[in-house]
C-alpha cells in the first residue's frame, strides 16, 4: 500500500553537543587517571593539599571516566541511532536540552564534591544526596524522551539496539534509586539506609550491574547499529542478537555477589553470585561473536580503515572482560585475585577497549558524516590506535603481574610455619616497577587521546554540521493483540510500552531474589552481643575516613583464610557490620586491611602516637611507604554541632543509642577526644581535643575490639624472661649486617640511629623500660610490649634473627646520636 511521505529532520546539534561534551570529560578523566597513577608510585604527586590526595581524586577519576566521559558518548550514540532507527525526530527538543545541560551540571557538582570530600563511599555511586536526586531526575527526562520518541516512530518493528537502550533506563533507574537510599544528616551528609552485609549486597548489586547496564548494554545497542554501519553489512544473525539480548539482562542482575567472595556474606548468595556469573559467558559472547562475525566479507577493509580496526579491538576487549569477568567468579581464582591490582587491570581493559575504542570509532566515523565532510587525517587515527593498543597492554599486562606477586607474597609461609613477607610494605616495594610500567601504559592511552580530539576538532572545523532532512511514511495502525503467525519477538518489536514491562520483570527477578531475603531471614546475619554502636567521636572519625578515601586503598575484611588471618587476625564475621551505614569493606589493598587495627592484643594493633606520626608523614615512618599525609587533619575541627543530628539519624537507622542521647553525644565526644589527646601530649605531641586527628584515630583503635577478647585498656600481664637460644654476636661485621632488619622494622619507632622518637624510646642510652640485660632485649623483641605499641617479633622473625638484632641493639649504646630522645626507664648499669 502507498503512503504519503511525512517530512522532518533528525537533531543533529543535540549529538553534537554530547559528542563535545564527551571529547572534553574524555581528557579530564583520562587526566585524573594518569595523575593518580602517578601517586601510587611517587606520592608527592598527592601535592601535599587535601583536594588532590589519591583518595580523594580516585573517585573523581571513576565517576569522570564512566558517567561524564562513557555516559556522555552514550547518549550522544543513542540520540544518533535512534532517531534513524525510529525515523523520527527525539520526541522534544526541549527535553533533550534540559537532559545534556542537566547531565553536565551533575558532571560539575560531582567533580566539586567530591574533592571536597563529600563523598558516600560506596564504588560508582559515591555522589551525597542531592547529586543522586538530579541524576533521577534527569535520567527521568531522558527516558520520557526516549519511550515517547519510539511511541511516535514511523516504523512497525524496534531493531534490538533499541531493545538494549529501553534495558539501559529501565535497569539503571531500579538500580540508581535502590542503592541511592539514604537518610540527610544535612546537606552534604547522608548515612546509607542499609548496613553491614544488607549494605554491601545492594552496593554490589548496583556496582556489578552499572557495569553491565551502563558500560555495557548501551553499547550493544551501539554496536549493533553503528558496527553494520561502518561495515557495511548486516548484522550476522538478529536471532542471535534477541538471545543475547534477554539471556544478558536476566543473568547479568544476579551477579553482583561474585564481588564479596570470601567475606562475611551468606554462602547461599555467593554461590548464586558464582553460577550466575559463568552462565553470563553464553549470552556475553554471544553477542561478541555476533559483532565480529558481521565483518564476514569485510576484513580486508580493517586493514585501511582504522575506525573499524577500534571496532574489532573494542569487540574483542567486550569479549575478553567477559570471559575473565565469571573465571574471577570462580572461587578458587577469586582467593587469589581478590583485593589485588587484578581487578584495575580487569575494570581497564573494559573501559579503555571496550568502552574507549568503541567511542572512538564510533566517532571516527559519526563526525564526517555530520558535517558532511571528510575524516581529517586517517593517519592521525591510526597512529592513534596504535598508541591505544600499546598503552592498553602497557597498561593491563603489569597489573596482571603486579597482581600474582601480590597474591603470593601474602599467602607465602615460611618453612617454619611463619608469614614470609609479613610486613605489607615489602609487597608494595615488589610491584613499584609494575606501577611504573603501568604509568607508561596510561601515557601511551593519553597521548593518542590528544590526537584524537585534535583530529575529530579538525574534522568538524572543515565541514558544518546541521539538523538533516529526512523523509517516511507514517506508522501504519496494526491490531493491538497478536497477529496470526506473528513470533512474539516481533510483536513485542510494535508494543514498547509492554516490552519495557516485561524487560523491568526480567531484571527484578534476580534482585529479588538476592537481595530481600537478607531482610527477612534473621539468621542471615548472626548477631553478635558485644557488638556495640560507635562512641560520637569514633562515628565523627568514621565520617573522616569516608571523606578521605581510606577505603580506596585500606579493606576491612579478614577473609578466612590463614594468611590472612596470621597477618591481620581474626577473619570477619556478619554480626560485626550491623552498625556500618554505610558498609566500608573496599574491593583493593593498596595498603594492609585495618579491619583489626584497634585490638590491643593484635598482630596490627599500633599505639596513637603511632597513627598521628602515620598521618602527619607516612615516609617519616617508613621510607617505601606509598600513602600520601595528612597534616590538615591535625588542624581541621570535628564539626561537633553536627553530631548530635547524626545521632538521631542513626536512631532512626535502628543504631540502639539510648534515648535522648543526642543531647549528651558532644560532652562525651569532648572527653574521650580529651583522653586521646592528653595521652598524645604525654609522647610529646601537641593537639586539640577537637581535631579531625582525634576522632580518626579514635575511629582506627575501636576496629576489631567489639570481638576480641581484649576490649578496651589491657592490663600488662608479666612476661617471663627469656633465656637467649643461642649466644650474642661478637664479630662486628657480622653485627652491622643486622642494620637491615633493623631498618625494615625497627626505625619509624627507633630512629634510623636508634635515637627514639615520639613513638619509641631511645636505644643508645643505657636506660631501659623493661630491663638492659641481653636477655631483657631478646624477651622484648620476642614478646613485645603490647600497650606501648610494640608488636612480638617471634612469629615473624627466626630466634637467630631475634638474637642478631638484639646484638645490634647492645652495640648502639653510647653511639650518642644527634637529637637523641630524653631518657625513659631506669639506667641499667652492667
Amino acid at each position: 500500500m502507498n503512503m504519503e511521505h511525512e517530512h522532518f529532520s533528525y537533531d543533529n546539534k543535540i549529538v553534537k553537543f554530547f559528542a563535545y561534551a564527551t571529547l572534553l570529560w574524555a581528557i579530564v578523566g583520562l587526566l585524573v587517571g594518569l595523575l593518580i597513577a602517578l601517586q601510587l608510585a611517587f606520592p608527592v604527586f598527592n601535592l601535599g593539599l587535601e583536594y588532590t590526595s589519591f583518595g580523594r581524586l580516585r573517585p573523581l577519576h571513576t565517576n569522570a571516566t564512566i558517567f561524564a566521559f562513557v555516559g556522555n558518548a552514550i547518549f550522544c550514540g543513542v540520540y544518533y541511532s535512534m532517531q534513524r532507527l525510529l525515523k523520527t525526530r527525539m520526541f522534544n527538543d526541549t527535553l533533550s536540552w534540559i537532559h545534556f545541560w542537566g547531565w553536565q551540571l551533575i558532571i560539575v557538582a560531582a567533580a566539586i564534591t567530591l574533592v571536597l570530600g563529600y563523598t558516600t563511599s560506596k564504588e560508582y555511586a559515591e555522589l551525597e544526596w542531592p547529586i543522586d536526586i538530579a541524576i533521577t531526575l534527569i535520567w527521568v527526562v531522558f527516558g520520557w524522551n526516549m519511550i515517547g520518541t519510539i511511541i511516535k516512530r514511523r516504523v512497525k518493528h524496534m531493531y534490538v539496539a533499541i531493545w538494549f537502550y529501553i534495558a539501559t533506563f529501565v535497569t539503571v533507574a531500579v538500580l540508581h534509586v535502590v542503592n541511592s537510599f539514604a537518610i540527610p544528616v544535612s546537606l552534604w551528609k547522608s548515612y546509607s539506609l542499609f548496613a553491614g552485609v544488607q549494605d554491601a549486597l545492594v552496593e554490589w548489586w548496583y556496582g556489578h550491574n552499572a557495569v553491565a547496564f551502563f558500560l555495557t548494554t548501551p553499547y550493544l545497542g551501539m554496536m549493533y547499529y553503528f558496527l553494520p554501519k561502518a561495515a557495511n553489512r548486516p548484522v550476522y544473525s538478529y536471532r542471535l542478537s534477541i538471545l543475547h539480548f534477554w539471556a544478558l539482562i536476566f543473568l547479568y542482575i544476579w551477579a553482583g555477589p561474585h564481588h564479596l567472595l570470601y567475606n562475611a556474606l551468606p554462602d547461599w548468595a555467593q554461590t548464586l553470585g558464582v553460577v550466575f556469573s559463568i552462565m553470563l559467558i553464553a549470552p556475553s559472547w554471544g553477542g561478541m561473536v555476533n559483532g565480529l562475525l558481521t565483518l564476514r566479507g569485510a576484513w580486508d577493509k580493517v586493514r585501511d580503515s582504522a575506525m573499524l580496526k577500534f571496532m574489532v579491538v573494542a569487540i574483542t576487549g567486550y569479549g575478553m572482560s567477559t570471559f575473565e569477568g565469571p573465571m574471577l567468579s570462580l572461587k578458587n581464582v577469586n582467593a587469589i585475585s581478590h583485593f589485588t591490582d587484578w581487578t584495575i587491570a580487569h575494570v581497564h581493559i573494559g573501559v579503555l577497549a571496550w568502552n574507549g575504542f568503541f567511542t572512538f570509532a564510533m566517532f571516527y566515523w559519526l563526525f564526517p558524516r555530520m558535517f558532511k565532510t571528510k575524516l581529517f587525517s586517517e593517519k592521525l587515527a591510526n597512529m592513534h590506535f596504535w598508541l591505544g593498543t600499546l598503552g592498553i597492554l602497557f597498561y593491563a599486562v603489569p597489573l596482571y603481574w603486579a597482581a600474582i606477586t601480590q597474591s603470593l607474597m601474602w599467602k607465602e609461609f615460611t618453612a617454619d610455619g611463619y608469614l614470609a613477607y609479613p610486613n605489607f610494605l615489602e609487597t608494595v616495594t615488589q610491584i613499584m616497577p609494575m606501577y611504573y610500567t603501568r604509568i607508561f601504559g596510561g601515557v601511551l592511552y593519553f597521548v593518542g587521546a590528544l590526537l584524537f580530539v585534535y583530529n575529530i576538532l579538525k574534522t568538524a572545523a572543515s565541514g558544518e554540521c546541521t539538523d538533516e532532512e529526512a523523509s517516511a511514511p507514517a506508522l501504519e495502525k496494526l491490531p493491538k493483540k497478536r497477529i496470526f503467525g506473528e513470533k512474539v519477538s516481533s510483536w513485542l518489536e510494535r508494543k514498547p510500552i509492554i516490552f519495557t514491562i516485561w524487560t523491568l520483570i526480567a531484571i527484578l527477578i534476580g534482585g529479588i531474589v538476592e537481595i530481600v531475603p537478607m531482610y527477612l531471614i534473621k539468621s542471615n546475619v548472626p548477631t553478635i552481643e558485644s557488638v556495640k554502636p560507635y562512641t560520637p567521636l569514633e562515628l565523627e572519625g568514621r565520617d573522616v575516613y569516608i571523606a578521605e578515601g581510606c577505603v580506596e586503598c585500606h579493606s576491612q575484611m579478614v577473609r578466612p583464610f590463614r594468611s590472612e588471618t596470621e597477618r591481620y587476625g581474626e577473619y570477619s564475621k556478619a554480626g560485626e557490620f550491623v552498625y556500618d551505614h554505610p558498609f566500608l569493606w573496599g574491593s583493593r589493598r593498596a595498603g594492609p586491611d585495618l579491619a583489626r587495627t584497634g585490638v590491643v592484643t593484635g598482630k596490627m594493633y599500633k599505639i596513637d602516637s603511632w597513627h598521628y606520626n602515620h598521618m602527619m608523614n607516612p615516609q617519616g615512618m617508613n621510607a617505601q611507604s606509598i600513602m600520601p599525609p595528612y597534616p590538615w587533619l591535625a588542624t581541621k575541627d570535628v564539626d561537633v554541632a553536627s553530631t548530635p543530628a547524626k545521632i538521631r539519624v542513626m536512631q532512626t537507622l535502628g543504631v540502639p543509642y539510648p534515648e535522648g542521647y543526642d543531647l549528651q553525644s558532644e560532652a562525651d565526644l569532648m572527653k574521650q577526644a580529651t583522653e586521646i589527646a592528653d595521652g598524645l601530649k604525654a609522647s610529646g605531641i601537641e593537639i586539640e581535643p577537637q581535631k579531625q586527628m582525634i576522632a580518626l584515630i579514635a575511629y582506627l583503635q575501636r576496629l576489631g575490639r567489639d570481638i576480641s577478647e581484649m576490649s578496651g585498656k589491657a592490663e600488662v600481664q608479666p612476661v617471663v624472661t627469656h633465656g637467649l637460644p643461642m649466644p650474642l654476636i661478637t664479630d662486628e661485621a657480622v653485627i652491622s649486617g643486622y642494620k637491615d632488619l633493623y631498618v625494615k622494622n625497627c626505625f619509624a619507632c627507633h630512629g634510623m640511629l636508634g635515637e627514639g622518637n615520639a613513638i619509641g624510646p631511645n636505644l643508645t642510652d643505657n636506660y631501659f623500660i623493661s630491663g638492659g640485660t641481653p636477655e631483657d632485649i631478646y624477651t622484648v623483641i620476642a614478646e613485645g610490649v603490647i600497650l606501648k605499641g610494640m608488636q612480638a617479633w617471634k612469629q615473624q622473625l627466626s630466634e637467630e634473627e631475634m638474637v642478631g638484632l638484639t646484638s645490634y641493639v647492645i652495640s648502639l649504646q653510647g653511639t650518642n646520636p644527634p637529637n637523641a630522645k630524653a631518657p625513659q626507664g631506669e639506667l641499667y648499669e652492667k
